[in-house]
Order: structure tokens, then sequence, then C-alpha cells
């Protein structure tokens, strides 16, 4: 067995040692032409300049090449990279969503391109342009193997419009090389660009990449070889000051509080690989609202971090562990904090630092520190919050990585337990991606440290997954002991062995209104192992998933479910109910539809029926989403859940909405209104989240945030409160 093991391991490792071939290349020509991003591609320097054509198809098929082509070409000088782009299109009918910047790029006409400056197939920036010059950036992590490695809450300042033509249009770019990290004397850069084009139905990209790997992954690339090496740009240096006026009321409370806080960042470049970020009194009040969701189970949910100051290499610090159930490091918990009615309430944030980049080609390092206030009313001690991370490359795209993460409190606090004055987590990872993605996956073994913690403090777990055209496999096992705990990391539970395994058969039929199907079969499993490995829970899904040539999809799921409760537990969550008996186990079974429309549409909308057992009841529950285009002003979006929950007398049964119409207006590009409505009974809150934004100047912002909300049965006030913010982007 050991000897088969030790096998399969070398095999996995040689899989990983061979880099990735780039069979397409261009040169990137040297210019000291005045080029303005204009969109008008009328400088003379464009006409000499190489390009990055023959795009082929990545939908709906992925072996011809596009209907409709585009056009890349590439320059540079001591301070910027231009970029000029020839999109050609059926017609000039352009879905958009709106024109408001960081648009998502599924559902409409534009073009991306993915920069891997250091040429390692793990992480590349990301910058995007539509037909009316609206602008996005991002960054791609973890090779792009799936949307946790995919962020557009990056921002960076650069310059780009678009022109529309007869038939096309054309785009160009200018991006200060100061906006990218690479190595100081590099000759070339892996290069590849996606585009989607509503109008042909199509998606393209300019290296081909097969419909079973992601249309933003890293593995299949080619190169843009610049015509002499680059140097080293000089340091920028950034400021970014903020002032916010608020006013706020607590009508539980009776309190009421107006403020005006200052603070700021301070972003440093050392060198050309490493990020220095500086935050001093930092405020998000003009962060988007989370989205509310309805959790019927007994554990937490996860949001997405939408903060800047945490978005820049976010996978140095946050991809360690299982990303569902062993995270050890998740930004979202500094900041927040419980109340003593055990409600997620803010805490402040008094200031900190972030170090994050390469040191040199192979190896990356992460440092955070930092500090949160005291709140004494709450019993909300001040916390220091630290997190040191090391990942070296191993065998081509693969890389080993280590952390350690202390949140520690240096003060006594009468009101805080001596179990809870620091929590230390420390670990290893390894994490594979052959050089075809065929093969990927993790390995990792955590310890944590506590105050009186007991011996069963590790978190291990191994993930190996297999990709390919007709066949998808993975398998996660994960172990969690239950006196394992990571105050800064997202654990959904601990005392469980856990193996999830999902076989999948793709079918690719030709001359048939369906693109591609499959057929899943995914069964989920759970022990406590501090109950003689007592099998605690298990899910047995089989599925039919279809994707059609006009992008509409029909999914048809059956699930066995089984739970064993150790606490009493209510589903319903209704005040004084009668909870569910524990050390009992529960059989239930459901089957769930979802069909989700065009995209592209004008008007598009996805809805996801499930009906069932539910415990020792039933459960009917619903999902819909709708969307509605005014182009390129008006967005509007409505989506809706409903459950209703049917448990035999003494229990109670219930009806849970959520509801939460949106409206997006852009009235230009600089200035943008959103208005979010979510009612939620239950929250019991009915929230308004209003965002008016001007943007005066380059990524610098006039925010007007307005939040209301009440409780749902009385309709009666909660917490209101107002904000003005200016906030300013200032170079040196």
């Amino acid at each position: 067995m050991t000897k088969h093991l030790g096998t399969l391991v070398l095999i996995l490792f040689c899989y990983s040692l061979h880099a990735q071939i780039s069979d397409k290349s261009f040169v990137v020509k040297e210019t000291n032409a005045k080029i303005t991003p204009d969109g008008i591609l009328d400088e003379p320097s464009w006409e000499t300049a190489d390009q990055a054509n023959e795009f082929w198809q990545y939908f709906p098929l992925d072996t011809v090449q596009s209907k409709k082509q585009t056009d890349i070409k590439i320059m540079y000088d001591n301070n910027n990279l231009y970029v000029g782009i020839t999109v050609y299109t059926a017609g000039n009918d352009y879905s958009i969503q709106s024109l408001k910047r960081d648009f998502r790029a599924g559902n409409s006409d534009n073009i991306t391109l993915l920069f891997d400056t250091f040429n390692d197939g793990n992480n590349a920036f990301l910058f995007g342009i539509n037909p009316y010059g609206v602008r996005r950036e991002g960054l791609v992590s973890g090779g792009g193997l799936n949307l946790n490695g995919f962020t557009i809450s990056w921002d960076v300042k650069w310059r780009g419009d678009s022109k529309i033509y007869d038939g096309y249009y054309t785009a160009e770019m200018v991006i200060p090389l100061t906006a990218f990290k690479f190595k100081e004397g590099v000759t070339k850069w892996r290069f590849n660009s996606y585009r989607f084009d509503t109008q042909s139905n199509e998606n393209s990209t300019w290296t081909n990449i097969p419909q079973n790997q992601n249309i933003y992954g890293l593995t299949f690339m080619g190169d843009m070889i610049f015509e002499k090496p680059l140097g080293q740009y000089s340091t920028p240096l950034t400021i970014i000051p903020y002032v916010n006026m608020g006013s706020q009321k607590d009508f539980e409370l009776n309190e009421s509080n107006t403020k005006v806080n200052v603070g700021g960042d301070a972003k440093i470049a050392i060198g050309n690989s490493m990020n220095l970020d500086v935050t001093v009194n930092p405020d998000f009040s003009q962060v988007e609202v989370d989205n509310q969701v309805t959790n019927l189970t007994r554990f937490e949910v996860s949001l997405p971090e939408k903060r800047q100051f945490f978005i820049d290499n976010s996978d140095l610090f946050g991809s360690f562990g299982g990303g569902r159930d062993a995270n050890p490091f998740f930004s979202r918990r500094i900041g927040i904090a419980k109340d003593t009615a055990d409600n997620s309430i803010e805490n402040k944030i008094i200031g900190g630092v972030r170090l994050s980049g390469k040191l040199n080609k192979g190896l990356r390092l992460g440092f955070l520190n930092l500090q949160t206030a005291e709140d004494l009313d709450e019993q909300i001690a001040s916390n220091n919050n630290t997190m040191l991370a090391l990942q070296q490359n191993v065998f081509g795209r693969s890389n080993i990585g280590m952390f350690f993460i202390n949140r520690q409190t240096f003060e006594d606090y009468e009101f805080q337990d001596p179990d809870d004055r620091y929590n230390r987590v420390a670990g290893i990872d390894y994490n594979l991606i052959s050089d075809n993605n065929v093969w990927n996956g993790k390995f990792y073994l955590h310890k944590s440290f506590a105050h009186n913690a007991g011996k069963a403090n590790l978190s291990s777990g191994a993930f190996m997954q297999y990709n390919s055209r007709n066949w998808n496999f993975f398998e996660d096992a994960v172990y969690i002991g239950e006196d394992f705990r990571s105050d800064l990391g997202f654990i959904r539970r601990t005392d469980i062995f856990k193996s999830a395994t999902m076989i999948e058969r793709v079918f690719w039929p030709e001359d048939s209104a369906l693109q591609s199907h499959s057929f899943q079969f995914f069964p989920v499993m759970t022990w406590s192992p501090e109950n003689d490995f007592l099998h605690t829970d298990y899910d047995l899904m089989g599925a039919w998933e279809s994707k059609f040539n006009d992008q509409s999809e029909i999914n048809v799921s059956y699930t066995h479910s089984y739970t064993y409760l150790f606490d009493e537990f209510d589903p319903t969550d209704i005040d004084d109910a009668i909870p569910l008996p524990n050390e009992v186990g529960y059989h239930y079974n459901y089957v769930s539809l979802e069909y989700q429309s065009d995209s592209r549409k004008r008007f598009a909308y996805s809805i996801s029926p499930t009906m069932g057992s539910f415990f020792n009841g039933d459960r009917f529950s619903v999902g819909a989403e709708m969307y509605l285009r005014f182009q390129p002003k008006v967005f509007l979006s409505l989506a809706m859940n409903y459950d209703k929950i049917s448990l035999p007398e003494p229990y109670s049964s219930t009806d849970i909405w959520l509801i939460s119409p949106k409206i997006d207006v852009t009235f230009s590009k600089s200035i943008f209104w959103s208005t979010l409505v979510q009612y939620s009974n239950q929250r019991d809150n009915l929230g308004f989240n209003s965002r008016l934004q001007w943007r005066f100047a380059p990524l610098s912002d006039l925010f007007i945030v307005y939040n209301d909300n009440y409780f749902v049965n009385s309709f009666e006030p909660k917490y209101r409160s107002i904000n003005l913010k200016l906030t300013y982007w200032l170079n040196i």
C-alpha cells in the first residue's frame, strides 16, 4: 500500500515538473510615440506593431477558430504598456450591463486581457473593456482553477476607451507598468485574452482552451516577447486619504451619534514585485452591503471579502486549508466581533500594515498586522491580528506554503475568559497543479495553540482532482480535531472526519441543441472521531446538468440525506419554538430543479424549486432571480427565496421569505446610483441600502450612503445611518 502511494505521489510530481508549452507568441515593440487612449487607433505606430490574432472559439465549440476575429497590438515604453484592440462583430447591437466600472463579463460584450508577469502559471493581472469604453481590472490566483481565485474587487489607476464603428469596435488602453509586478530584466510575459460576443453567440480565446478548463485559467497561454528587457521602474507612492461625516441612530437603544472620521491608506511599491499597504483608522462605509441569505443549517455561512485593503495578493493569505470546512485565515473576521447579545457588530480597526508579493522568482511573502479597538460597553477586547505566510514554487506550477497566525489580547479584561486571551495557528500546505491541469490537488496539516486547549488540535486534509474532457473526478478528505480552533479562520464545525467524492461523465453531442450535458454522483460522508467515529451526516446526490447552445441551462438532482443531531435544533428559527430533540438521526430526501435562461437577453431569469422531506417533516423551496436591462443606463434585478418548512406537532412550521430587489442607475461613466432592498423574515429585518457615487477623478470618489433597517412584523425602525465620504487617490 505504501509503495503504491509513493509511486502515485511521484507520478503526480512528475506531472507538475513540465512547464506549459506556449505555441503562440507575438513581439511587444518599444515605442516613443505619444498614445492617447481615446479608443481610436490613429497613431502611426499602431501600423507597425506586431499583433495577437487568430482567436479560437471556446463556446459553443472549442475545435474551430472564432467566426468573428479579434486583433490585439501591444507596445511599451519606460512607463506604460499600450494596448490597441480591434474587435470584429456581426453588428452594433451590443449587450452591456451598465456604464459602471468592474462589470460582470459573462452576460455582455467585452474583451479581457490576462498578464502572467512572473511566467509561473499561478497568478495574473486582468484588464478588460467593453464597446462603450467601460473598464474593469482584477486578479487571478491559484492558476485560475475556480472562482475562488478570481476577483474584480482590486483597483488600480489606468486609462482606456472604445470607439464603435460599423461591424467592429476598437479600444485603447494605457496601463502604467507600476500597475504590474514583475522581475527586473524580464523579456517575456505569458499572455492570453478572452472575449464574449453576444451577437454571434460565441466566446473566444487567443490561445485555444478546452471547454473543460476555465476561460480565465492560466494553464493555456501564449507569450508576449518584449523587444528589450524591462527595467526597474521608479517606486510609486500612493496616498489615499478619506474624510467621512456620518450620522446614525439605534432605535432599540434610543441612541444617536454624529461623527467625523479621518483616515486613509498608503500603497508603497517595494521594487518591482512587492507591495506595502498601510492603513490608519480605515473606514469601509462605502463598501457594497452583503447579500443576505436564508440559512437552514446549523452552521455559519461565509460571505466574500469586499474591502479593498485585503484584496491584493489575497490568495497568499486566504487559500490555506480547505475553503469550505477548514480555512485558517478568513479576513472578514478582522473588524467584526460579537456583542453582549451575541450579535455580530463592527469592531473598529485602529490601523495596520500589509506586506505582500514576490521575494524572488519562486518565493512569495505575505505579512499582515492589524490592531482592533476595545469596546468596553459591549465587552469586546482590543486584539492584535497577525499572519505571516510564505509560498515557494516547486515542480513547475505547484507550491509549498507555510503560515503562522496569531490573535492576541495584550491587556487583561475582567470580562474576558483566560482561554480567549490568545489563539495561534501554524501549518503547511502543498498545492499541486499539473502542467495541463489534468491533475490538481491540495494536502495540508495545521495545528492550533490556545490556553488550556485539548490535544485534538490538528486540522488536516487531502484533495485530489482529475479533470479531462469526458471524465471529472475528485476526492476530498478532511479531519478537524475537536480542540482545533482558529479565531481568524472559517471553521464551520470541529470533531469531523469528512469524505466528499465526485464522479462526473460529460457528453458533447454533435448537431444538437445541447452544447454539453453530464451525469454526476456526489456522496459526502461525515463521522465524529470523538464519538467512536459515529456516522453523523451523509448526503448522496445524483444529478444531470445540461448546457444549451443558446446559453440556457437545466439541472436536475436527487439527494438522500442523513443528519444526527448532537444538540437540539430548530430549523424554523422561531422564538420559543420546540426544537428537534438531540441524539436522534433523521433521514430525508429531496429533488431539485434549476433552469437558467439565456443571460445575453435584455430580460433573463433563473428559477430553482426544491421539494421533499426535511428532518421529520417536509420542505418546499423555490429560488428565483430576474434581470432587466434598459442599457446602458439602468439595470434592474430581483432575487427571491421562499422556504416552506412543515414539521409535525408539537414542532413549529413556518414560511421563510427573502426578497431582494435592486436598481442600478449609471448616469455616466463617473456617476452611479444603486439601491438594494432586502426583506428577510428569518432575520426580522427590512433593510434599505442606497449609494450614490461620483468618481470625480481616477479612483477618487464622493459617496453618499444611506442605510435604513426596520423590524418586519411591527415595521418599527431598528437602525438608520447616512454617510458622506470623500476619498482621493494621490500618486506621489
